[in-house]
């Protein structure tokens, strides 16, 4: 039998006591199979801290997600898979810390990864820092027909519309090494923007029993292909949740997409759980892991100004969850650019002090639209930076500041292009 391990591994939904382990085998019978699972306190296996098996279906893919619990909080661990006489990649992972603990988190963020349109170089330079935790925002594939002038092809060139088609996109996306590496350095945290089902979507989208089917199957191969906790139930999956740091940090992970509608972005549900949340939480850092950029942003030029995708679509919602926490930081994605911008509760007033920060990551490959960054900056004086290069986002969270690394790549490997630290209000910018 070839090697059934040609997707590799991951980690995810870090927990003080726990985690998540997955892989997805290729070319096995049509059948359930069993697969087994080892994780390790060393590299070398030679302190085997929890074993098993876990069964792969068929009607699953044959992913594999194995709940490990009863874990050491804010530890390292190894793990690997074994089925017959082949054994994957070891991957690294790392627990959550203890909730009464104020170590500093490292973090990551990535997203925008158009298989076509580049390599994953920005997925090598990440995995080398091994973060704590990766944190991805969306556009983890694209579901459009192969795009024109591609720099590496797919292998079915058409629209992703069913379950096997998306499965397929996965497949060749999870194949390149470098994704693969990012996977396998640390545990992931995802959340999806609109390419995993559809450019634009929103909620229901047309309504149509067909949408709905499509839906379903992307929503599917997305829990396929990554390390989440839940299943999807009823065509839907749940995303939006909270992981915690310590008492450093609360990261909430929103859902743009499944629950939007014309007058809302989150849903009442999502959005009261939220603010919920916000007013609640007695963590220094309250963050928002989402895709779509947060900040209002003026672009000159021919209408629309404000972009109705983004949250300019919505600014009474946005408002009121600026309203519910003070010093908030928001990381954001969807834009293919670097970004930096101070939150304001009047964007329109220029005396209206900075109460957050945004930190906007650049895509991991996919191309960039043409952006007039000199107007957009002159329009938005709240904005502070803009860098064009392809890259990701570095980041440390510690009990008095909050400090982040926009990465850019460039010949030469990846760079900090910009740093910058708040404390909960305003930005400023680190000479580097």
């Amino acid at each position: 039998m070839a090697n059934p391990f040609t997707l590799g591994v991951a980690s995810g939904e870090p927990l003080p006591d726990g985690i998540i382990l997955w892989t997805r085998l290729t070319g096995v019978p049509n059948r359930p199979v069993e697969v087994r699972w080892q994780l390790a306190a060393d590299e070398r296996f030679t302190t085997i801290v929890r074993q098993g098996t876990a069964r792969a279906l068929p009607e699953w893919a044959h992913s594999v997600h194995v709940r490990v619990a009863g874990l050491q909080a804010g530890a390292e661990y190894f793990y690997r898979f074994r089925f017959g006489s082949h054994v994957s990649t070891a991957g690294r992972t790392r627990t959550a810390p203890d909730p009464a603990s104020v170590a500093p988190v490292r973090f990551a963020l990535a997203n925008c990864q158009r298989y076509e349109h580049g390599l994953y170089t920005a997925y090598r330079h990440l995995a080398a820092e091994r973060p704590d935790v990766v944190f991805h925002v969306g556009d983890y594939v694209y579901e459009a027909r192969q795009a024109a002038d591609p720099v590496r092809r797919l292998d079915r060139t058409g629209e992703a519309r069913t379950l096997a088609d998306y499965r397929a996109r996965y497949a060749r996306y999870k194949a390149d090494p470098d994704l693969q590496a990012a996977h396998a350095a640390a545990p992931w945290v995802p959340t999806w923007d609109d390419h995993e089902v559809a450019d634009n979507y929103r909620g229901r989208g047309d309504g149509s029993a067909a949408f709905l089917r499509r839906r379903a199957a992307a929503y599917q191969a997305y829990y396929e292909h990554l390390p989440l906790r839940v299943r999807p139930e009823g065509g839907g999956l749940r995303m939006y949740r909270r992981r915690t740091y310590g008492l450093v940090a609360d990261f909430m992970l929103l859902d743009v997409r499944q629950y939007r509608d014309a007058g809302s972005m989150l849903g009442a549900e999502q959005e009261q759980w939220l603010l919920s949340r916000l007013a609640s939480s007695p963590v220094r850092w309250k963050v928002l892991v989402q895709p779509l950029f947060f900040a209002r942003r003026f672009v000159p030029g021919p209408p629309p100004n404000l972009r109705p995708d983004s949250w300019d679509g919505q600014p009474a919602e946005r408002a009121r969850i600026l309203g519910a926490a003070p010093g908030l930081v928001v990381l954001s994605g969807d834009v293919h650019n670097h970004w930096a911008c101070e939150l304001k509760a009047d964007f329109l007033d220029p005396h209206s002090p900075p109460i957050g920060a945004e930190f906007v990551c650049s895509a991991v490959s996919s191309r960039p639209p043409e952006t007039d960054a000199d107007a957009v900056l002159g329009a938005n004086p709240h904005i502070r930076f803009f860098d064009a290069h392809r890259g990701y986002l570095s980041g440390t969270a510690g009990p008095s500041g909050f400090r982040v690394s926009h990465k850019g790549l460039d010949a030469s490997g990846a760079r900090t292009v910009a740093e910058f630290i708040t404390d909960g209000k305003g930005i400023i910018r680190v000479d580097v």
